[in-house]
């Protein structure tokens, strides 16, 4: 990833509702949320969580499809392992084995 990139996904999850959305679909999993759903669950009005999605979209940690009339929502967790790699790049001298860091090139790729 490069910085600015990161840079966009930090100021993009520096709001609060944006990043209360963000947590919400990463504890959604792949499956996500429809967008209605999500203004519920974070009491946001339509509209305001409208532009709020766009923003998280536009960093590409959050992705969007359509399933039937519905706009569902979920996190990119290749972004957003590339976005944390990028945070925790120089970690601990460059050894992030001792914070534990793991590079997303160590991990099991997903299918």
């Amino acid at each position: 990833m490069e910085t600015k990139q990161a840079l966009s996904c930090l100021a993009a999850l520096a709001q609060e509702t944006r990043l209360a959305v963000f947590r919400l679909l990463v504890r959604r999993g792949e499956a996500g949320m429809a967008a209605g759903d999500i203004a519920e669950r974070v009491g946001a009005p339509a509209s305001t969580l409208s532009f709020h999605l766009k923003e998280l979209e536009r960093t590409g940690l959050v992705t969007v499809r359509r399933h039937q009339r519905q706009m569902l929502y979920a996190v990119d967790y290749g972004a957003m392992r590339r976005f944390l790699d990028f945070l925790q790049k120089d970690c601990c001298q460059d050894h992030p084995e001792i914070c534990g860091c793991a590079p997303a090139d160590a991990l099991p790729e997903r299918r």
